[in-house]
């Protein structure tokens, strides 16, 4: 601390630049190790909504893993989003369009779900199956190696 200024508090002093690039590190460290997590959630949400039509599970069990599946998607995305626009990320708006599309399918099924169009899910289901993959193994892996480098 700096030393007391008469009527003022005190004022803490600058932390050493190591200390804070480590606080950068340790940030980043967690939040790809949450991000992992919640991208190994959702798809186990989506093979688990695959593995219920393929079943021909219930219609009511197939929309409320369709209900589970977005509602997840939505605040993992918001999440992820928001640490783009925290970072500066220069892929921001690329990253955000994977996510508008795959939400938008996910959407798609629900409506169809719903509608009774249930031949249509299976094939969906498999579609967003392999975007999210390629999204996770492309645009977040991307996102990963930019914070891993202390953006």
């Amino acid at each position: 601390m700096r030393p007391l200024r008469p009527g003022r508090a005190p004022v803490p002093s600058p932390k050493p630049l190591e200390t804070t690039m480590n606080r950068i590190a340790e940030f980043n460290a967690e939040a790809n190790a949450v991000t992992d997590r919640e991208h190994e959630e959702q798809l186990r949400l989506l093979q688990a909504l695959s593995d219920a039509v393929e079943r021909q599970a219930a219609a009511s069990e197939v929309a409320s893993m369709l209900e589970a599946l977005i509602s997840y998607s939505e605040a993992h995305f918001m999440s992820e989003e928001l640490l783009m626009r925290m970072k500066s990320y220069d892929d921001y708006e690329d990253h955000q369009d994977d996510h508008v599309n795959m939400l938008t399918s996910m959407q798609f099924m629900a409506v169809a779900h719903e509608a009774g169009h249930t031949a249509l899910i299976p094939g969906k289901v498999h579609d967003v199956l392999n975007f999210i993959t390629l999204h996770i193994a492309t645009r977040d892996k991307r996102l990963a190696d930019y914070l891993r480098l202390g953006n």
